[in-house]
């Protein structure tokens, strides 16, 4: 099969920040997609930045970081023509902290772009059983040590255009939750990389 057929994932670099986090989830997330699902998968890592039209050729793009967010006028316009064009951008905070630098910059970029538009989606939203059965998003090993603001996240955000996500936004650290070597998955007695799948199946689908 043309590698242009296959699922690709694409992290956003961005001028802002610390961009390059969590350098093993990737692989991580890619290899749970190839073990559970039938889904073709191009298991390089991506690299696009978000100032580029390139960004506009790629069906999934992850952005997250611990610094601020404070997008070119270049970037927020292909954040807006991107998603608003039927693009999906995971967003997550390496912080995970509801007041924290990264969550109330990136939230502030959300809001200029579409104002108010950035809302919690219910729990028993598709995303929950798009390919696993989810009451909710699962808890990070982050939340239950107290990383953090010391808050169990028991939700996620979302921008929708037309009753599709374009954007989903994570306070609960899923990078660092999924960055280490795939291989160890074996030592956990339930993958915690089964949501990663449902994000994927979900954008991929919807």
């Amino acid at each position: 099969m043309n590698t242009q057929d296959k699922f690709f994932f694409t992290r956003l670099q961005y001028e802002s920040g610390d961009w390059d986090v969590d350098q093993r989830m990737p692989s991580n997330l890619l290899n749970s997609l190839i073990e559970y699902t039938t889904l073709p998968v191009d298991t390089v890592e991506n690299i696009v930045p978000l100032g580029s039209d390139e960004i506009f050729n790629c069906p999934f793009c992850y952005l997250s970081g611990h610094k601020l967010v404070q997008f070119t006028r270049q970037e927020r316009e292909n954040f807006k023509k991107y998603v608003e064009n039927g693009g999906f951008v995971f967003a997550d905070d390496c912080n995970h902290d509801i007041d924290g630098l990264f969550a109330k910059s990136f939230e502030r970029q959300m809001d200029e772009i579409w104002p108010g538009a950035l809302k919690k989606i219910p729990n028993n939203h598709p995303i929950y059983s798009a390919f696993f059965e989810f009451d909710g998003p699962p808890t990070t090993s982050q939340e239950l040590n107290g990383w953090g603001d010391d808050i169990v996240h028991d939700y996620l955000k979302a921008v929708l255009i037309n009753d599709r996500i374009g954007v989903l936004y994570s306070n609960k650290d899923y990078g660092c939750e999924w960055d280490y070597d795939f291989r160890n998955k074996r030592w956990y007695k339930i993958d915690n990389t089964r949501f990663a799948v449902n994000i994927v199946i979900h954008a991929m689908t919807s």
